[in-house]
């Protein structure tokens, strides 16, 4: 929870993410800020992010989601200054863009897991039962994450966490940010 300590609510553009670091799990806050550029074309700027990672996300969400971005400037930060290189991420920063995009805040009960394939796809990724026992640990209700995954659980732990699995990046705009 170190990691989430000064962690605003209500705030568009931010959501977390359970990491694994070395074999055991920490749950990090995903930062995004997306507003109109005044250049024309957009920046992109990732902090302890792979830039190169957010450049593909980000073509993801214009093609799959027929959204423009490019005359957009992106902040994408990972609070606490830790640096996260898994694909796990990237369902974490497709969420933190798309909420401040739209100026929806995602639930900060809520955390998010997968992988983002070119078709738009959310892929499964390694430790799924780790990061979830995590997340249920620290407080978190609802957990997002890819379809396939939630298909192989073993051990779903009960209570009062809501877990979803989510097939593609469209079905996540239709679960989190169309409802409101």
């Amino acid at each position: 929870a170190l990691f989430l300590a000064e962690r605003p609510v209500n705030v568009p553009g931010s959501v977390v993410m359970p990491s694994i670091e070395g074999t055991r799990p920490i749950l990090v806050e995903v930062q995004a800020l997306v507003s109109p550029s005044n250049l024309g074309t957009g920046r992109r700027t990732a902090i302890g992010a792979d830039p190169q990672r957010l450049a593909l996300l980000t073509a993801v969400i214009e093609k799959k989601l027929g959204l423009t971005l490019f005359d957009h400037d992106i902040f994408l930060n990972i609070a606490g200054g830790i640096r996260i290189d898994e694909p796990a991420l990237d369902l974490g920063v497709v969420v933190a863009l798309l909420s401040s995009l739209f100026e929806k805040v995602v639930d900060p009960t809520t955390a998010v897991c997968g992988e983002i394939g070119l078709a738009g796809e959310i892929r499964a990724v390694g430790q799924m039962e780790m990061r979830l026992r995590e997340a249920g640990r620290l407080g978190f209700t609802t957990f997002l994450m890819p379809e396939s995954s939630y298909n192989r659980l073993e051990k779903v732990p009960k209570g009062n966490m809501n877990i979803l699995g989510i097939p593609t990046v469209q079905n996540l705009v239709e679960l989190l940010f169309q409802k409101r």
